[in-house]
């Protein structure tokens, strides 16, 4: 039903990683994950899919992928045409009557492609686009690898990840998925974290043939260097670049990428960007991943903040996508 090349294997789905909870001091892409703030297991996880209107969260994702009725497989792809280096990433199909259907890029966080990220490419496609979710750790981790890595191990790795291999990726991935005999030739981002920033860079880059725009979930653009006399503004140069629709979604909680939005907003209004932004309230960084997810020390009100956050904002995401992909 689907075309095989380049497939590898369709791997047993693993644990979720730790969660991304805490806006951290200077940079939201920095390791941010003291023991106290990550996500205790689930009681029963195999019970616990979350809500289905919306993406699982870190301890849900393993019960939603396992029951999932969508076609997922893993898939090597040439980082450009050509040539012999490949990365890998997972694509899953939606059940349609659609003969085309538009390709979704989920851009995974600073934590790599681990198993909430493949949760949320289901979600996409339970949504009604193709999706594939790259892992652009492929390069520097050694190779094409369908093995999870370490949330600790992936941080240090990301760092060797620049915007051009980032761009690579996100264009290798979209182009395979966009050939695929079930595809449109149309493609939107969205992207966590890390991933956000991503979004930013990609929209900036222009992207590929069919690209359509991208959402950014508490991620910024570059800004220039933030001191006391001068706080971080976004690269004027760089945002003139944009011509497709961009939507930056994140939680007030999350205090750089709270400072640094009425600067994003304003340049793009004055640019005369099609640009919508949201900052929930209690939220924090990362909340599509915490939700209500339980840490070892219990803030209900910040749980409830996130879920809230994840509940108007992946709606949004949706609206954005089928506007922006002609559905």
């Amino acid at each position: 039903m689907y075309p095989s090349r380049f497939l590898v294997a369709v791997l047993a789905m693993v644990g979720a990683g730790a969660a991304c909870h805490r806006a951290p001091p200077a940079d939201e892409h920095t390791a941010h994950m003291a023991a106290g703030d990550m996500a205790l297991p689930a009681p029963n996880v195999t019970a616990a899919q979350g809500d289905p209107k919306i993406p699982p969260s870190a301890n849900s994702a393993p019960a939603r992928l396992k029951a999932s009725p969508r076609h997922a497989e893993w898939v090597k792809i040439a980082w450009e045409p050509g040539s012999t280096d490949s990365l890998m990433a997972y694509i899953v199909y939606p059940s349609t009557a659609n003969a085309k259907t538009p390709v979704v890029v989920v851009i995974h966080e600073i934590f790599g492609l681990q198993t909430w990220v493949r949760g949320v490419a289901d979600h996409v496609a339970a949504e009604g686009f193709i999706a594939i979710a790259p892992d652009l750790e492929s390069r520097v981790r050694g190779g094409p690898s369908t093995d999870e890595l370490a949330a600790d191990s992936a941080q240090k790795l990301i760092r060797g990840v620049n915007a051009a291999e980032r761009n690579k990726g996100i264009a290798a991935a979209a182009t395979f998925a966009m050939s695929q005999a079930s595809a449109a030739p149309r493609y939107a981002v969205i992207g966590y974290c890390w991933g956000g920033s991503a979004v930013w860079g990609h929209v900036i880059n222009g992207g590929t043939k069919g690209f359509s725009g991208g959402v950014a979930f508490y991620g910024l653009p570059y800004m220039t260097p933030a001191s006391p006399e001068n706080p971080s503004v976004p690269i004027r140069d760089s945002l003139s670049k944009i011509k497709t629709p961009i939507m930056l979604l994140s939680g007030s909680k999350d205090a750089r990428i709270t400072a640094g939005m009425p600067a994003v907003d304003s340049t793009m209004k004055s640019l005369g960007k099609d640009y919508s932004a949201k900052n929930y309230e209690g939220a924090v960084h990362g909340f599509l991943r915490a939700q209500d997810d339980p840490k070892a020390t219990r803030d209900q009100a910040e749980e409830a903040a996130n879920v809230a956050a994840a509940k108007d904002g992946w709606p949004k995401t949706v609206a954005f996508l089928k506007k922006n992909l002609g559905m």
